[in-house]
């Protein structure tokens, strides 16, 4: 088993590695000077050898591959460097400040999306072709279906706007949280709902529950002890690919709720061109990504002793 981490944990660094000269090499190859957006209406009044000064001061004035080599032992040594357009500021800063609620909107959105899918994936499973269980494929269908950012505009509309229950953008209390969250849970309850319901209809005729319930043990038990426990795989799954990809959730929904978050500072430095933001906070989920990845792998044999990794 530390064979088969060691060799996942090597082919992660290299697939980091990779995303990481990608991720340079776009940021180079896309239209526009950081230096110049930084200067902003006041360029008019720089010479060129000004200019000039400014691209050797940031470097940008070397090859890319001497930049690139910079970067990445800069990045190996935990220097993140420091913001092109916030002049002075460090990225280690920037990133810190944007983080918390990033990672209060993701926690809150999952916590809330397991507490009701999970058990309402159970029961429609339990209950096939009932009431409840067409409420929930239509209810999951729905879900994965609705964009967040029109769900995110009509929530503001109609509890924001007409209701005035919660504030239109930004986090001023507590409040700011509630139509972020609703709106990042719904596509996760939909997709979390779907995924364990079949997983509970797949585990139902194994032989080892029909085993179970001949020797008479109750069905609650049975549920619980045989059924739930070997159908959370699939959830585990889901649950770790939607932790690993929560950059790519949050961007939508702290750009429409104006959220300071890292999905928004990712967005406005990509705008602005800010090199060494974006490049460090693409390495950083990239890192995120392997480290989910393996401790998922790890979670299949707590969960169920059956697997044995080799």
């Amino acid at each position: 088993m530390k064979n088969y981490f060691l060799f996942r944990a090597l082919k992660g660094f290299f697939v980091v590695v990779l995303i990481s000269i990608a991720t340079f090499a776009i940021m180079r190859f896309m239209p526009g000077d950081p230096v110049l957006l930084m200067l902003g209406d006041g360029q008019v009044q720089i010479t060129q050898e000004q200019i000039d000064a400014i691209h050797a001061k940031w470097g940008l004035d070397r090859p890319y591959h001497e930049q690139y080599f910079v970067w990445a032992a800069n990045l190996f040594r935990g220097d993140f460097g420091e913001s092109i357009i916030r002049t002075g500021v460090p990225v280690r800063e920037m990133i810190f400040e944007a983080l918390p609620v990033t990672a209060l909107l993701n926690v809150y959105a999952i916590t809330a999306a397991l507490i009701i899918s999970i058990p309402f994936g159970v029961w429609a499973a339990l209950k096939r072709n009932s009431f409840i269980d067409y409420a929930a494929s239509v209810g999951s269908a729905l879900g994965i279906a609705t964009p967040n950012f029109w769900l995110a505009l009509i929530l503001i509309l109609i509890f924001s706007v007409q209701l005035r229950l919660t504030p239109v953008f930004g986090l001023r209390s507590w409040q700011g949280y509630i139509l972020p969250v609703v709106v990042m849970a719904t596509e996760q309850m939909a997709v979390i709902t779907r995924v364990m319901r079949s997983a509970v209809l797949e585990v139902l005729p194994q032989d080892y529950v029909r085993t179970a319930r001949g020797k008479g043990l109750a069905r609650g038990r049975v549920n619980w002890r045989h059924v739930f426990s070997n159908a959370l795989l699939p959830v585990i799954t889901v649950v770790g690919f939607r932790i690993a990809f929560l950059l790519s959730g949050t961007i939508v929904v702290e750009t429409v709720f104006a959220l300071p978050g890292i999905g928004r500072l990712f967005t406005d430095s990509v705008i602005r061109l800010d090199y060494q933001v974006v490049q460090s906070l693409v390495v950083i989920f990239a890192l995120l990504v392997v480290v989910v990845n393996l401790l998922t792998d790890m979670l299949y044999a707590v969960v169920d002793p059956r697997i044995r990794i080799s």
